[in-house]
C-alpha cells in the first residue's frame, strides 16, 4: 500500500468535517432567520438587529474559513510543480469569489434590515425603491456570483487533486449526509418563492458537478455536489409541481 493510499482516509475525515461544517452553517443560519432569539437590537442607536449582525459576519465567516481550509486539503498533496499556474488561477478565483460574497452578505443585511423595518409593503419614495432593489435583487446576485465562483473553484481543485479510487461506503454515507443538508436549505429557500435566477445557478452548479463527477470519476467533492445541488433541484420542481 502506498503512502498516499495509506493518507486518504486521514483526508477523507478532515473533508468530512469541513462540510460538516458547511451543514453547521446552513442549521445555524435557519435557527438564527427563524427564531425569535436574535430579534433584539445589537446597540441602542437600533443600528442593526442581532439577526442581521450574526448572518453578516461570523456564520459566513466560518463558513468561508471552512471552505479555504477545504480547499487547501484538496491541494495538499498536489506536487506544486503540477499545480504551476493552474493554482495561481485557483487562488484568484476564489479569492475572487469570496469578495463578491462578502459585499453580498454586508449589502443584504444591512438592506433587507432598512427594507423590512422603514419600507413596508407598497412604500412609495425613491429610497425605499433603492433600499428594496439592493436587498431583493442587487445583493441576490453578487451573492449568487461569488457563491458559484467558489463552488466551481473547489470542483476544479477537487479534478486537480490526486484524490483517486472508489469511495468507501462510509465515505459515501457521510458525503450523502452532509450533501442532503444542502439540499433541504436549496429546498427551503427556492420551492415556495417564485422561479428567479437562483434556480438557475443551482442547476448549473449541479450540472457541471455531474459532468465533472462523469468525466473525473467518484471524488468527495463532485459526488457532494452532484447529490446536494441534484437533490436540491429536484426536489423544489416536485414541489413547485405539487404546488401547482
Amino acid at each position: 500500500m502506498t503512502a498516499q493510499q495509506l493518507a486518504q482516509p486521514t483526508r477523507l475525515a478532515r473533508i468530512h468535517a469541513l462540510l460538516g461544517v458547511q451543514t453547521l452553517v446552513v442549521l445555524l443560519v435557519s435557527l438564527n432567520r427563524l427564531g425569535p432569539w436574535t430579534e433584539g437590537y445589537v446597540a441602542p442607536n437600533q443600528f442593526l438587529r442581532w439577526v442581521d449582525l450574526i448572518n453578516m459576519l461570523p456564520l459566513p465567516l466560518l463558513s468561508v474559513l471552512a471552505f479555504v481550509l477545504l480547499k487547501h486539503e484538496l491541494l495538499r498533496p498536489v506536487p506544486a510543480v503540477r499545480v504551476g499556474r493552474a493554482g495561481l488561477l485557483l487562488d484568484l478565483s476564489f479569492v475572487m469569489g469570496v469578495y463578491l460574497l462578502a459585499v453580498s452578505y454586508g449589502l443584504h443585511e444591512l438592506t433587507n434590515y432598512l427594507h423590512l423595518r422603514f419600507c413596508g409593503a407598497g412604500s412609495a419614495g425613491d429610497l425605499c425603491r433603492i433600499v428594496a432593489f439592493n436587498d431583493d435583487d442587487f445583493s441576490h446576485w453578487l451573492f449568487f456570483a461569488g457563491f458559484t465562483q467558489i463552488a466551481l473553484t473547489l470542483m476544479a481543485a477537487q479534478v486537480l487533486s490526486t484524490g483517486r479510487g472508489p469511495l468507501r461506503a462510509a465515505d459515501f454515507a457521510l458525503l450523502v449526509l452532509n450533501a442532503l443538508a444542502i439540499a433541504a436549505g436549496i429546498v427551503a429557500n427556492l420551492a415556495f418563492e417564485a422561479i428567479g435566477f437562483d434556480l438557475y445557478v443551482v442547476a448549473l452548479i449541479a450540472a457541471v458537478a455531474a459532468l465533472l463527477l462523469w468525466r473525473a470519476g467518484p471524488r468527495p467533492l463532485l459526488v457532494y455536489y452532484s447529490i446536494g445541488y441534484g437533490l436540491g433541484l429536484l426536489g423544489t420542481a416536485l414541489l413547485k409541481l405539487v404546488s401547482r
